[in-house]
């Protein structure tokens, strides 16, 4: 018998293996096995198994890694589909199916000693106090781990041994599962009444569910029930997520529920568990996300493969979780770019979960308050079926937003304040009510820049084309694209300048902070972005403080504007709502109206109505207006013309290609050589599909890291077809040994 097997090397190809008499038995498409290549001893992923090979004298495996195997035929072939359409190497694609932790062969389970009572026949024997003291612990709590014991009964193994010497208890090793919320105290809940817009979306998902469990596997991946659940913040979409994985678990199938922010995680694992931890459904829900430890994410993988945990919820790599048979994929806030992988293999998170549930025949919902343009015109085209949550739950009302124009507060102040009147006004109405208030902006640090007003020098990275942004607590201009940094001038740098006057430009979420502080200097205040969620618990333990009404004021960037639901939150303030509107990016209209409505969407979700003030210079733009009026589809007609006139997505799909090194001569010489060989592509894919390139020019960002950048963008309505060409491009295409090139097929940034 023959296997053929997919090394963890970068050969894009797979190698023939004979399986030892030994062995047979034990392995089967998707085991993980240990081979001989060359003097090395590789780890690989057995892809097929086969009668004869075409090759002669073939060395035979040496050994199995784990008893089960570890990647799903089903899994498997999403592997190859993501090696293919997101050109990239069948073994990188292979690993990121897979955590680092499950693929090594030492990884296995904890085991802790554990202490139980055992059954005592006749007159208990008369025991010294401290042994006493211990067997009356054991004997109430009947099992419990050796070192809780020990610390219980403040004593030794050796008194606990005595012990089992007497035949009292016994002493064994078991496993022992990293639960990361293990200590968390879960409360059960039942299933709330829906409106109608939530049970007839509800009835629209069961009848899909049902459907696809009648057809079973038969007829994977000739039919797709992907549903978009436009809902407006606050419209209960994840009820109907709850309700709709109910009845998925009563088909016998599991789910998965991707979430955009490991901060989200946490209380969303909080609401599944506490649906699904008791009654008939009861199941365990595995967590999947980066924030975990090796052992803690080697455990919730196991959980699940064993079909223990039948619900996992997790950032985009938990769409590979080993769920089978898979009912229900749900993406929520299926617009968020973090679902985009930034390095190889450069998949999109939702389009990977459409794509396993064509092949699955699982049901897919993605779920919005602003939906992505290309989803929406899906709905638009009738390839998704669209649902719609127009209203919020109880018949609570949107939040009432007000656009500030900060040209207006800059007259006649010094330089441009950070809170205009109108919301210093309103931060000190909630604090005098006892209400809470969220301040967002997109931009961490102290200030986004060092400048010299005399002769003008900044603080550059030294390694990107970017300035340094200043860090106050510890006194540090940092790059946030390569980490570099340094310690703050007292005088300008410039040695025919040495200005000791230098000042700092721009703001970040450290000055919005002391700011806050000097301006009320009685309000609890606590900030939330990168710099101060260091560890994993940081997320839950300031959420949970500001839940529990511990903070008056949250300050916070990206990770505070989605997907919280804090009932006393009445006011929330936009710093600088024009961030990232004048970006060199076709989305940049799309993003700012994304995450204005998100974060206004999180304002008025208890009894009392909400209230927004967006500050911004250009409070004109569509894409503010639209979302002070909360129309989704307005903007959707007007951008969507924009993008159809110069043929952007949803009307094409578009590639990227972006040469680098640190000559900047020899990269851009090497764009024009890659211009050269996509125009012979394009030449020989007239007639199957059109293929218009731009390019090459110098990335927005033109040095990162210390490479120099070159892109050239590539559009076309087929991308299947030209995905291929491109793979076959960069395998042949030559190039100098210090310039690399990499193939971004749907990107999600252009920087």
């Amino acid at each position: 018998m023959i296997a053929r097997v997919t090394l963890e090397i970068a050969l894009r190809k797979e190698f023939d293996y004979l399986i030892p008499d030994g062995l047979v038995g034990q392995i089967d498409v998707g085991s993980r096995v240990q081979v001989p290549f060359g003097a090395r001893k590789v780890l690989g992923c057995v892809t097929g198994l086969a009668q004869t090979s075409e090759h002669s004298r073939l060395k035979p495996i040496l050994k199995v890694i784990g008893a089960q195997t570890l990647v799903t035929p089903k899994v498997l072939k999403l592997a190859r589909w993501i090696a293919d359409y997101y050109c990239c190497p069948p073994e990188i694609a292979l690993k990121s199916v897979l955590p680092e932790v499950v693929r090594k062969e030492q990884a296995g389970w904890r085991e802790r000693l554990y202490v139980r009572a055992l059954p005592f026949a006749g007159e208990l024997p008369k025991l010294p106090k401290r042994q006493q003291e211990v067997w009356n612990i054991v004997e109430e709590r009947r099992e419990l781990p050796l070192r809780e014991l020990l610390e219980l009964a403040q004593t030794t193994a050796a008194t606990v041994r005595r012990l089992e010497d007497r035949g009292l208890v016994a002493i064994s090793a078991e496993i022992s599962e990293r639960d990361p919320y293990a200590r968390e105290h879960i409360v059960p809940t039942s299933p709330l009444p829906l409106n109608p817009a939530q049970a007839a979306a509800l009835a629209k998902i069961h009848s899909a569910l049902e459907q696809s469990s009648r057809n079973g596997d038969a007829r994977a991946g000739t039919h797709s029930s992907v549903f978009l659940l436009h809902g407006v913040t606050g419209s209960g979409k994840t009820e109907v997520y709850l309700q709709a994985i109910s009845r998925a678990l009563e088909l016998g199938k599991g789910a998965i529920v991707l979430v955009p922010e490991i901060s989200l995680t946490p209380q969303t694992v909080e609401r599944f568990k506490a649906r699904f931890s008791s009654g008939p459904l009861r199941t365990l829900v595995a967590v999947l996300h980066s924030h975990l430890s090796a052992g803690e994410r080697h455990d919730e993988w196991h959980k699940i493969r064993q079909g223990r945990a039948r619900i996992v919820i997790g950032a985009r790599s938990a769409i590979f979780a080993p769920v089978d048979p898979l009912g229900l994929i749900i993406v929520d806030e299926e617009h968020e770019h973090t679902y985009k992988q930034e390095e190889t293999p450069r998949y999109h998170a939702r389009d990977v979960a459409i794509m396993r549930g064509r092949m699955e025949n699982a049901t897919v919902v993605l779920g919005s308050a602003t939906p992505s343009l290309e989803s929406y015109y899906n709905c638009r085209k009738g390839k998704y079926t669209l649902l719609e949550l127009p209203d919020r739950i109880d018949d609570r009302k949107m939040p009432y937003v007000r656009v500030v124009d900060m040209r207006q507060c800059v007259r006649g102040s010094h330089g441009v304040p950070i809170f205009s009147p109108r919301l210093k006004e309103a931060i000190t109405q909630r604090l005098e009510r006892g209400e809470q208030t969220i301040l967002f902006l997109n931009r961490r640090g102290y200030s986004s820049s060092l400048q010299c007003p005399l002769c003008g020098f900044v603080a550059e990275c030294p390694n990107c084309s970017l300035s340094l942004t200043y860090h106050r607590p510890d006194q540090k201009l940092r790059c946030h694209i390569c980490g570099h940094q340094e310690p703050v001038p007292a005088v300008c740098p410039n040695e025919k300048c040495r200005n000791p006057a230098i000042r700092y430009a721009g703001l970040g979420t450290q000055k919005v902070e002391e700011t806050l502080g000097k301006l009320f200097p009685d309000a609890r205040i606590t900030r939330m972005d990168a710099d101060t969620m260091k560890r994993k618990e940081d997320y839950r333990r300031i959420l949970s403080d500001f839940r529990a009404g511990k903070i008056d004021i949250l300050v916070g960037t990206q990770m505070i504007a989605k997907g919280l639901h804090f009932p006393n939150v009445t006011l929330v303030g936009i710093i600088y709502a024009d961030m990232a509107l004048h970006q060199p990016d076709f989305r940049a209209a799309e993003r700012t109206f994304q995450l204005l409505t998100q974060v206004a969407g999180r304002a008025g979700r208890g009894d009392v109505e909400g209230e927004v003030f967006v500050q911004s210079f250009t409070p004109y733009h569509p894409a503010i207006q639209y979302a002070r009026r909360h129309d989704y589809p307005g903007f959707y007609e007007q951008e969507s013309e924009f993008r159809r006139q110069l043929n952007y997505p949803p009307y094409a799909r578009v590639a990227l290609l972006t040469l680098r090194g640190r000559n900047e001569d020899k990269v851009k010489f090497s764009a024009d050589h890659v211009r050269a060989a996509l125009e012979k592509v394009e030449k020989e894919l007239r007639g199957k599909t059109e293929l218009i390139i731009a390019g090459p020019a110098a990335a927005p960002l033109l040095r990162a890291e210390t490479y120099y950048r070159y892109q050239i963008m590539l559009r076309t309505p087929r991308m299947s077809v030209l995905s291929r060409r491109l793979a076959e491009l960069t395998e042949t295409i030559a190039l100098p040994e210090d310039v690399l090139l990499s193939v971004d097929i749907d990107p999600a940034d252009l920087g």
